[in-house]
């Protein structure tokens, strides 16, 4: 926490959180699909250098599974940081009673 004095005054503390947290996330998930994009193309170059450089065809083929491999492991990332989320979530009081005894336990009572 930082303390921020104000000629003599107040004594304010502000937490160090990033001002703009929900387009920060936003742009996180937007990032997911541009680095699948990205990986994919990295393999892909990889794969003709390794070409040019060996002459074997199936160098090209080897970048590209590097490429596409690299994609499912951004994705994978992505899904841990949303089940981490979502679980963070559950733990909420506002959400634990329906996680504990279902959904439609309000449907059930009439």
């Amino acid at each position: 926490m930082e303390e921020i004095k104000k000629d003599n005054e107040e004594v304010f503390t502000m937490e160090e959180k990033p001002k703009h947290k929900d387009k920060l996330e936003a742009l996180d998930s937007l990032s997911l699909g541009i680095s699948i994009v990205v990986a994919i193309a990295l393999g892909v170059g990889l794969g003709i250098l390794l070409k040019d450089w060996t002459g074997y065809g199936w160098t090209l083929w080897l970048g590209v599974g590097y490429g596409v491999g690299a994609a499912f492991l951004n994705v994978y990332k992505a899904y841990q940081r949303a089940k981490k989320s979502l679980d963070e979530l559950a733990d909420d009081p506002k959400y634990k009673y329906q996680a504990e005894h279902g959904i439609n336990k309000i449907d059930e009572d009439k």
